[in-house]
């Protein structure tokens, strides 16, 4: 077993990848970088945890910080639970750690947005903790090295995580867990594997019989669902009304426009959006136009949104529904946005 942390220590070497947390591996910025590195890749990832880092350079800082502002600079990565998770731990932390990024993995795993993965890779870069790691990569590479041909489930995770802890180094352990993720990343890809560059490939059993290619088995796919959504884009002079999503859910604490999802089946979409406003904010008003078609997929949906320019009969006088607001459109920037709030603001204000 020994020999697999060598190879591919010696691989890693000279093929490490310069990553902006890797030249400086404190325990703030590894955490950072590995919340944003779930479920979103290296090279989207970067931009972000440099505009992170310039804006919140330390945990007391990001603790500080108002939520809005966590969600603005995080804005355009999307899965925004992780932004409000990474700041109430990082609260959690001044609090019950005395601002230090404890080492523990079960008290990392204790903190908001941390798994076992990530706990793992925190513990092991930042703190060279004997703990394994297990992102999608390394999973895929552990897969393949013992040609396990089982479907994603519980029982799969723990002879992974078994083996995983079976071939851990003596030392170097967070070098080595960065050597699995990029080898899983450059060499044992997902479509077309480049096993004739795999330090491994004398280890790797799915190599030695063939089967690299239809390893992992994965789930059957499910058709995703579609919304159709209508907003409103409602002004007053300079001003446009903004609605504030809830704390909690999908989107949780960023600003929309006013609007919802309607009937795929839906034909005339200005009088829906006109009875969604009033059915549910009490709102009338006249829809003018349409001003954009917009696209946008989540991870277990995708929508169609028709945005219109709309206008309320006697605005001055309009009693605003909870956690609605008058925004300066010169002041959108300031305000947090999902991707597709954020083009309609970006066509507004040009």
């Amino acid at each position: 077993m020994q020999r697999i942390s060598d190879k591919l220590l010696l691989w890693y070497d000279e093929n490490a990848r310069s990553l902006p947390w890797r030249s400086d591996p404190t325990p703030f910025k590894v955490w950072v970088s590995e919340i944003m590195l779930q479920q979103t890749q290296v090279e989207t990832v970067i931009p972000y945890f440099q505009r992170f880092m310039a804006r919140f350079p330390d945990l007391p800082s990001l603790a500080k910080a108002e939520e809005s502002e966590v969600l603005q600079v995080w804005e355009g990565l999307g899965y925004y639970s992780r932004a409000r998770n990474l700041h109430k731990a990082a609260r959690l932390i001044v609090a019950d750690y005395a601002g230090q990024i404890p080492a523990d993995i079960a008290a990392l795993k204790s903190l908001p947005g941390i798994g076992a993965y990530t706990a793992g890779a925190i513990a092991s870069i930042a703190f060279g903790a004997p703990e394994p790691a297990l992102d999608a990569n390394i999973r895929r590479v552990t897969i393949r090295l013992l040609d396990l041909h089982e479907p994603p489930g519980s029982k799969t995770d723990a002879k992974l995580w078994e083996f995983a802890r079976q071939i851990l180094p003596a030392s170097r352990i967070g070098d080595y867990n960065q050597a699995l993720m990029d080898l899983g990343s450059a060499v044992c890809t997902p479509v077309n594997p480049l096993c004739q560059q795999c330090p491994l490939k004398s280890d790797c059993v799915a190599f030695q019989h063939g089967t690299q290619s239809e390893l992992p088995v994965r789930k059957l796919k499910v058709k995703v669902p579609h919304k159709l959504v209508v907003a409103a884009v409602i002004t007053r002079g300079s001003e446009v009304l903004l609605a504030h999503r809830p704390a909690d859910g999908m989107l949780g604490n960023l600003w929309e426009y006013p609007g919802g999802s309607v009937a795929e089946c839906t034909f005339d979409l200005p009088d829906a959006l006109r009875a969604l406003l009033n059915s549910r904010f009490g709102l009338s008003v006249e829809v003018e136009s349409q001003l954009g078609v917009f696209q946008h997929a989540y991870t277990h949906f995708r929508i169609t949104l028709h945005a219109f320019a709309c206008q309320l009969p006697a605005p001055d006088r309009l009693t605003l529904p909870p956690d609605f607001a008058w925004a300066e459109i010169s002041e959108l920037s300031t305000f947090p946005m999902g991707k597709v709030a954020r083009l309609i603001s970006r066509g507004l204000a040009s």
